[in-house]
């Protein structure tokens, strides 16, 4: 799967932008690991369950733009509470991540998608969603290629990516993916975020992201 880049020439200092990436699915599919190892570029074998909400703050740096991305955590429980639109608020994209070793949580991903459908962006075009089949690295059969992509289609995703925070395989490659598809459907107009100083919420540190494209 390959993608271009966004960005045009621009001369004069570059744009800031602001993006609230929501990653959603159910009770320990890993999304906590998944958000520091894009943001910190670390794992940990005993990350605590997540609580309501969290979220860290990535920079990417594009030729004519600095775009901070705001990964919001959701707590797995949050699917059956009254807080998810309240969380859900000015997200311009999301990641709904299962365990490739827990059936159940593949099971409950429609029913993820279908709680962010109900956001909208504001030219009232859905939120771009991009699947995570995170632990990859503890099975030994790989997802049917044919099988993912359709279900994709079916179910409304950008597309999917196998992953595995542990050994840093997908992670960088999905954000670039989801980010440059918000970029396609016009957010960089949408939401302009405030300057670097009104960002510090910790969490800035992380490589550049990771070029090569999915095959996915």
């Amino acid at each position: 799967m390959s993608h271009g880049h966004g960005g045009k020439a621009a001369e004069g200092p570059a744009t800031e932008y602001l993006y609230k990436i929501l990653v959603v699915g159910d009770i320990g599919t890993g999304k906590t690991a998944i958000i520091r190892r894009c943001v910190e570029n670390q794992f940990s074998e005993s990350y605590k369950t997540t609580i309501g909400v969290d979220f860290a703050l990535k920079t990417i740096q594009r030729s004519n733009a600095t775009i901070h991305l705001q990964l919001w955590d959701i707590a797995g429980q949050e699917r059956y509470g009254n807080l998810t639109r309240v969380y859900y608020k000015e997200a311009v994209g999301a990641f709904v991540v299962f365990d490739l070793t827990r059936n159940s949580s593949f099971e409950a991903v429609k029913r993820w998608k279908e709680d962010i459908d109900n956001v909208r962006l504001p030219n009232g075009d859905p939120l771009p969603v991009v699947l995570l089949a995170n632990k990859c690295d503890l099975v030994k059969t790989p997802l049917s290629e044919e099988v993912m992509n359709d279900y994709c289609k079916e179910n409304g995703f950008l597309a999917w990516f196998a992953t595995s925070a542990k050994e840093n395989i997908n992670i960088d490659e999905a954000v670039n993916f989801l980010v440059e598809n918000i970029i396609v459907h016009g957010s960089n107009d949408a939401i302009k975020g405030p300057g670097p100083d009104a960002l510090k919420v910790g969490g800035e540190r992380g490589g550049a992201p990771d070029s090569n494209a999915c095959g996915c």
